[in-house]
């Protein structure tokens, strides 16, 4: 139950990111930390099933999705 609720939080903040931003306006490299976010943040939940792996593998994908972007 725990780890549902977990999940469904970490959906529903990104949701809410999501929401908040003009996709249009954004560049190549911020929209790639959009989407790397939320991927590092449900990985990192997945692997480690805790809140400091969400938060670590949201970081991660932050970055890691930035870069790509960069590179588009």
């Amino acid at each position: 139950m725990k780890s549902m609720l977990k999940g469904l939080m970490v959906v529903s903040v990104i949701t809410m990111l999501a929401g908040c931003s003009t996709w249009d306006g954004m560049s190549k490299s911020e929209k790639g930390m959009v989407v790397g976010t939320g991927v590092g943040a449900v990985a990192g939940e997945a692997v480690t099933d805790t809140i400091l792996g969400t938060a670590g593998g949201a970081a991660v994908g932050a970055f890691v999705g930035s870069e790509i972007g960069k590179n588009l």
